[in-house]
Formats: structure tokens, C-alpha cells, sequence
């Protein structure tokens, strides 16, 4: 028995018969896109300290991760099964300290000019960055929790802008 999405459904990623197939953006006109997304790690305070003076023996965190996160979000097709592979243009990835919160918040900005949006390349990235802060901090401190990872604005096409309220725009700043 197959389930079906309902045809008023916005699930995009199903066809008529609840069947998942990838979206077909032929029709689509190529548009300036961008997607700015973030997420945050907390850890243990002495965890912290270790990133902010380079001394992870593994060595530079935040500089290792920002590489990771700019793969991750060029290899996101590989990884989510109904992406289209995009000709990405830009990635920007950035790193905040929040000694008061004991975390690391991290921001990713995807570009590109295409069909279809970005949001799912800068989540990637995002989470790509962050994982690669637990790879290389692990050994001290395995409680690390990843967590807040959210868009929070996408530009371009079809559907236009999209900002996300306020207060998970403070969140991540």
C-alpha cells in the first residue's frame, strides 16, 4: 500500500502516486540565490578555552572546520538523496566564541546562480563544521552538544525572500 501526499500537500519531493523522485527545476529560471543558516555546539568551558588559544591537539579548530564546512556544503547532493548538485559560487563560513554560553555558534552563507535554492547546502555546511569542532575536540570533552541548527534567511527565485523571526535571528548572532 502506498501512501499518497494530498494534492493541496507543499511536499514537493513526492509525485501524484506518494512515490519520491527528485524535483524537476527545468522550468525554473536561473536566479541569483543565497542561504544563510547556523547552528551552535556547547561544550564544557576549559573545551572552549582550548579552541580560543589553538591548543586542540589536533590543532587549528575553527580553521580545520571552516575547510570542512565549505566541502560539506559543496557535497550535499552526495549526501541528501533528492538535492540537485548546484554550481555553488560562493560559500562564506563563520565562527563565533560565546565564552558566557560556553559554545562556538557557526554561520554558513551559500551562493549560487541557478534554479533551485541553497538552503540545504548552507544547513550542510553548518553541521559539517560543527561535527568536524567534535571530531577534533572529542578527547576533551565528549558531553559536546550540537544543537539551533536553522535557516535563517534564503534569497531568490520563484518564492522569494525569506527571513527567519527575530528572535532566531538573535540566537545566532
Amino acid at each position: 500500500m502506498t501512501a499518497s501526499a494530498p494534492p493541496s500537500s507543499p511536499l514537493t519531493h513526492f509525485d501524484a502516486g506518494g512515490q519520491a523522485h527528485m524535483v524537476d527545476v527545468s522550468a525554473k529560471s536561473e536566479t541569483h540565490r543565497v542561504a544563510r543558516a547556523a547552528g551552535e555546539i556547547r561544550m564544557q568551558p576549559a573545551t572552549l578555552a582550548l579552541i580560543e588559544a589553538g591548543g586542540a591537539k589536533k590543532g587549528d579548530v575553527l580553521g580545520v572546520a571552516r575547510i570542512a564546512a565549505i566541502q560539506g556544503a559543496k557535497r550535499t547532493a552526495e549526501l541528501i538523496p533528492l538535492c540537485h548538485p548546484l554550481p555553488i559560487t560562493r560559500v562564506a563560513v563563520d565562527f563565533e566564541l560565546d565564552a558566557s554560553a560556553c559554545l562556538v555558534r557557526c554561520t554558513a552563507q551559500v551562493e549560487t546562480l541557478g534554479r533551485t535554492g541553497v538552503e540545504m547546502e548552507a544547513l550542510t555546511a553548518v553541521q559539517v563544521g560543527l561535527l568536524t569542532i567534535y571530531d577534533m575536540c572529542k578527547a576533551a570533552d565528549r558531553g559536546m552538544v550540537m544543537g539551533e541548527i536553522r535557516v535563517l534567511e534564503k534569497h531568490g527565485g520563484k518564492s522569494g525572500d525569506w527571513v527567519a523571526p527575530a528572535t532566531a535571528q538573535r540566537k545566532s548572532r
